[in-house]
């Protein structure tokens, strides 16, 4: 298998630990991975916030750079379904583009879909050589859920590793409040939602809390530092990546 890593700004910038581990267990799993160089960001933020003018110019670039990709992996659900729902979307005046924007998103996955649904991983190697067990809960990215449809393959993935207890917490399909640009104009709404979070993440009794979505776990993190909480909120390719050795 070869894949392409499309490893998001906010992994590159705050969070190369993910990115890391994301290689690590595809190259495990006998997944030939290389980076392209000229990738940059997907164009979300500018798209999300009415910019389509400021956007397209990103996607393009995304398209000349992945284009002949076996296939694209993505260690966020928000960053995925941007390429996979939005970009044919935001090409709509532009049919030829458009049309190669549907070919690329049919070959573009989350990290956990495409362990899952491409690769067919059922069993995580290595990860029963663990000495102590580890509880976690899981919190469900809106992109992840809502535009992608990836509900079990994190699950399924968490519970094929001998060494950790997933706990799940109530609410846990419910939005963290960060959302992008929707923390930054509606701060006290986000607040409040982060702290509903927080208590469900608490009451599920959790040593960690699980994401794919480096943007949840800052926004999540944020929040359990505030509170005086030890739990620690781990994306999902570090806690596969850390099972497998």
């Amino acid at each position: 298998m070869n894949a392409s890593l499309f490893v998001t700004c906010v992994v590159d910038q705050f969070y190369p630990e993910v990115g890391e581990s994301t290689v690590r267990v595809l190259r495990r799993l006998g997944v030939t991975v290389d980076f392209p160089q000229s990738q940059t960001c997907c164009g979300q933020p500018a798209y999300n916030s009415g910019f389509l003018s400021d956007a397209k110019p990103l996607a393009h670039n995304f398209l000349e750079t992945f284009e002949n990709a076996d296939a694209i992996v993505i260690p966020s659900g928000s960053c995925a379904a941007m390429i996979r729902v939005f970009y044919p979307d935001l090409f709509d005046d532009e049919p030829k583009i458009a049309s190669r924007m549907r070919e690329l998103s049919a070959k573009t996955f989350e990290f956990t879909e495409y362990l899952v649904d491409h690769l067919g991983v059922s069993e995580i190697p290595g990860s029963d050589n663990a000495s102590s067990t580890l509880s976690v809960t899981y919190h469900e990215g809106c992109h992840l859920r809502r535009e992608l449809g990836v509900t079990t393959q994190p699950r399924k993935l968490i519970r094929a590793l001998d060494s950790v207890d997933l706990l799940e917490m109530g609410q846990a399909d419910v939005c963290c409040g960060f959302g992008g640009m929707f923390s930054v104009k509606y701060p006290d709404i986000s607040a409040g939602m982060l702290s509903d979070k927080i208590r469900n993440i608490d009451e599920s009794g959790a040593n960690a809390v699980v994401s794919c979505d480096s943007t949840c776990l800052m926004q999540i993190s944020g929040g359990l530092e505030q509170t005086g909480m030890n739990t620690r909120a781990i994306h999902i390719a570090q806690i596969l990546d850390e099972a497998m050795q």
